[in-house]
This record gives structure tokens, C-alpha cells and sequence, in this order.
């Protein structure tokens, strides 16, 4: 099992996540995290520090969004690692809570 960065965190990108994943299983997009279902180790640290509330356990991933199990994986592969926290973008607030997101992400 891994866990699986969700539709809400598409253009908020909080970081808060990174600083507690002991196995370094984030991967940074223009405006997305995504979790390596290789890497990750099921802890569960993620989860509670995400602001957005955009991380779930694979088991507990909103059937609309299982979509992502695949996206994550994909976007690991391809995108950099990222280990220490970042300002979000700017207007992340504004975005925390929109539904269906997934036409917004710039891979």
C-alpha cells in the first residue's frame, strides 16, 4: 500500500507533507506533488500535515479520484524529488477546496 496525493492539492501544492516523509517519496510538479507507490512505506506521516486534506491512504482514496493511484505513479517517475518545504504559490488559499482540479495540472 502507499498513500496518494488527490485532486485538491492541484495548484495549492503545500508542502508541509515533505518535511515529515522519512523515505523522501514526494516528487514536485509545476503545481502538484505526487507520491511514489515504490518508494513510499504506508507511515502515515503525510497525511495529517497536508493543509489541503489531499492525501489519502490507497485504500481510502475517493473512488472519483482513482485516477490519481496512476497519476502518482506516473509523475514520480518523471518528476524531480523534493525533500524540504517550499512557500506554496501565492494563491493556494484560493484554490484549497475547489473540485475537480485535474484539468488544471501542468505536468
Amino acid at each position: 500500500m502507499a498513500f496518494v496525493v488527490g485532486d485538491n492539492c492541484i495548484k495549492c501544492k503545500y508542502t508541509d507533507c515533505v518535511a515529515v516523509c522519512p523515505v523522501d517519496a514526494f516528487f514536485e510538479g509545476p503545481n502538484f506533488l505526487a507520491i511514489s507507490p515504490i518508494i513510499c512505506i504506508d507511515c502515515g506521516l503525510c497525511e495529517p500535515e497536508c493543509p489541503a486534506e489531499a492525501i489519502f491512504q490507497e485504500d481510502a482514496l475517493p473512488a472519483e479520484q482513482h485516477q490519481y493511484l496512476e497519476l502518482n505513479a506516473e509523475l514520480a517517475e518523471i518528476w524531480p524529488n523534493i525533500t524540504q518545504v517550499k512557500a506554496p504559490p501565492a494563491d493556494a488559499d484560493s484554490w484549497n477546496g475547489v473540485k475537480d482540479k485535474l484539468k488544471y495540472i501542468e505536468t
